[in-house]
């Protein structure tokens, strides 16, 4: 549900522009960003910092956007965020014990190899090194109504297929709470 929540603002950018335009759409954003980090603040007493970082890339690009009057500021802020995203991700692998893969994900699972964690930390990596580069490959190649349905659909749809490919490597490592075994199987076979 929370992950939703997440893509909130993008799709309320995504109606505002088919409703108004790309200097409404990106208030819309900037404000549906702040209302869902203050809400998040408001429910939990804490923030994460992923919102933290995409809050300030929205304040300040979307704010550049409606200051200047210039589209091209927004149009950049997907490819800044997951540049942000791919360096943090990047660098968990060398502060701390865990990498921040492992740390999203290791209290669902067991017995996942240390190896493995790695391997799905830098695909984290490159899928965010990949999208920073199609969202520009769109912005400055197509029209703006291409570049707003790509944000929402190719962008968000990309990130969908992503999480659901990690989803099904991991699947055979999650804990389930009644059987407390890794696939819920082992004991209907006994």
């Amino acid at each position: 549900m929370r992950l939703l929540l997440d893509f909130l603002p993008i799709v309320l950018f995504f109606a505002a522009y088919k409703l108004a335009g790309i200097y409404t759409a990106t208030a819309v954003a900037i404000a549906a960003t702040v209302v869902l980090v203050a809400g998040f603040w408001l429910r939990y007493r804490r923030v994460e910092k992923m919102h933290l970082i995409t809050l300030a890339i929205i304040l300040v690009f979307g704010g550049a956007t409606l200051l200047f009057h210039d589209p091209l500021y927004i149009k950049w802020k997907p490819t800044v965020a997951y540049l942000l995203f791919a360096l943090v991700f990047l660098g968990s692998m060398v502060v701390g014990e865990r990498n921040l893969t492992e740390r999203m994900m290791g209290h669902l699972t067991r017995d996942v190899p240390p190896g493995l964690w790695k391997r799905l930390n830098l695909a984290w990596v490159v899928f965010f090194l990949v999208a920073a580069g199609l969202n520009l490959f769109v912005a400055y190649r197509f029209s703006e109504a291409t570049w707003v349905n790509f944000k929402l659909f190719g962008l968000m749809g990309l990130t969908f297929l992503f999480i659901l490919g990690q989803g099904m490597v991991l699947s055979r490592y999650i804990t389930t709470e009644e059987a407390g075994t890794t696939d819920g199987m082992e004991n209907k076979e006994n």
